[in-house]
């Protein structure tokens, strides 16, 4: 082979094993890609092939078809089977259409006969190089979606959650529709994806509408695009979103908002999976699963007749209920300090976490936005602090002067002392005893604190003269 070939395209240079008994055609192989920028590795037989491939990452592997404990089919099988993304490039220097065929179906990338020019040689090992960095890059972005779809995605122990994370992993399998609740900004949209990316649909499109976001005149024609000329404006034909959805899922956010001529058409393509573009007299029809999702309570909307009784009963097949912050106040540190890896990450930074006061503030804090509202004060945060940590006065002046906005006496709400430093430390501890029929262990450990540390302050809040503390 000679080796003055040079390409003047960018290359992916790959890790590349080359498979033979002959050594002059493996010198020749291995100087040849050498020069071409690959990792060159050697093998003579199967058993070696296997010990390179388990301590090594191969890309490409090239291998004659004829060695001495084996043939290239069996090679090529055990590859394939043990390292299914490595391709495998077939040479023989006698070579048949059968066997050529045969190689393919084997799972081959492609199949070379003897003698082999450079450029050859040279052009099929850079694409089958090119096309294992590609399915590499495939696996790591299916990797991020894992993380950032996942459903460890879904951050929280509050018990409220606990029960949100059961009914995702039970509908995520089936096509039913499902019926995300809750006030805005608490990740509805978030569920959605999340129910999604753990579907069988995960490979195909995600789209998502805000109904409430487009007037009704031009909602209709988002949903279930147009024809040209049906209206002005509608100077082409267009695709709606259910088209776009079509092998996939589609979110529909605000579903309240929809008009009632709107919810008709709805109704028809979640029972029939079918409807007419807007001028259209053509049925389409859709493979789709529909997620929707409402701030409002839709019972009380059909009770007042701004929603149809029988969408209702066709939406709610599974209702995933979103807790609001205020009732899932021992999450903040959870969250806060996810967030506050993912703007690290995003600005460069390297704030190792929250003050003691920075956690307090936000844990007496209503959070009205939800959790939206936390991701802006933690990426605002990150952005503004010149420390190496969050301290309270790198949160927003609103989060910063709100007032104790703890539960009063008798509503007391099971949480860790710390999470519980919404109100004056005397009405928590002995809104907790109360709780815990003065049961002193049973409180110490509801609050996260030794028997001595209560013991300590309930004599300091002149709270043993209550009734008979035990336990």
């Amino acid at each position: 082979m000679s080796t003055n070939h040079t390409s003047n395209h960018t290359r992916n240079h790959g890790s590349i094993l080359i498979i033979d008994d002959d050594p002059i055609i493996v010198d020749s192989l291995s100087t040849f890609l050498t020069k071409e920028g690959h990792n060159i590795q050697r093998a003579t037989t199967l058993n070696a092939t296997l010990k390179t491939m388990s301590t090594n990452e191969i890309d490409v592997v090239i291998t004659d078809m004829n060695m001495p404990d084996t043939d290239g089919f069996e090679i090529l099988r055990v590859i394939k089977q043990r390292h299914p993304d490595t391709n495998v490039i077939m040479i023989t220097g006698y070579g048949t259409i059968e066997s050529a065929v045969e190689a393919i179906k084997l799972g081959a990338y492609d199949y070379l006969t003897k003698p082999i020019m450079d450029e050859e040689i040279s052009l099929v090992v850079q694409r089958a190089a090119e096309q294992r960095a590609l399915v590499r890059q495939c696996a790591a972005l299916r990797s991020q979606l894992d993380e950032r779809f996942g459903l460890d995605a879904v951050i929280g122990h509050d018990y409220k959650m606990l029960r949100v994370y059961d009914l995702v992993e039970a509908v995520s399998a089936s096509n039913v529709n499902v019926l995300v609740e809750g006030e805005s900004g608490t990740g509805k949209s978030m569920i959605a994806r999340v129910v999604h990316h753990r579907s069988q649909r995960r490979d195909g499109p995600f789209i998502e509408v805000s109904c409430g976001a487009l007037p009704e005149s031009l909602l209709e024609s988002e949903l279930f695009g147009h024809k040209r000329g049906a209206f002005t404006g509608a100077v082409a034909d267009k695709p709606g979103k259910f088209k776009a959805a079509d092998g996939g899922t589609i979110f529909l956010d605000e579903i309240d908002t929809a008009s009632p001529g709107l919810q008709v058409k709805l109704l028809r393509v979640l029972q029939e999976r079918e409807f007419e573009p807007v001028g259209d007299n053509t049925t389409e029809k859709v493979d789709v699963r529909v997620i929707l999702a409402t701030n409002k309570n839709l019972e009380d909307e059909v009770a007042t007749g701004r929603f149809r009784q029988d969408l209702f009963y066709r939406i709610n097949v599974v209702t995933i209920t979103l807790p609001p912050m205020s009732e899932r106040l021992t999450d903040i540190r959870l969250l806060a300090e996810s967030f506050l890896q993912r703007f690290n990450a995003e600005n460069n930074k390297r704030i190792t976490g929250f003050t003691d006061d920075a956690l307090d503030v936000m844990q007496r804090y209503n959070w009205p936005g939800n959790v939206r509202e936390l991701v802006n004060a933690v990426e605002r945060a990150v952005v503004l602090t010149r420390s190496s940590t969050i301290d309270a006065h790198d949160l927003p002046p609103r989060i910063l002067n709100a007032k104790n906005e703890v539960t009063s006496e008798g509503e007391y709400r099971p949480m860790t002392l710390k999470a519980s430093l919404a109100g004056p430390e005397k009405r928590v501890i002995e809104a907790a005893l109360k709780h815990n029929d003065w049961c002193r262990q049973a409180t110490a450990d509801q609050l996260n604190i030794n028997r001595t540390t209560l013991y300590k302050k309930m004599k300091h809040h002149a709270l043993l003269a209550d009734p008979v503390a035990h336990g």
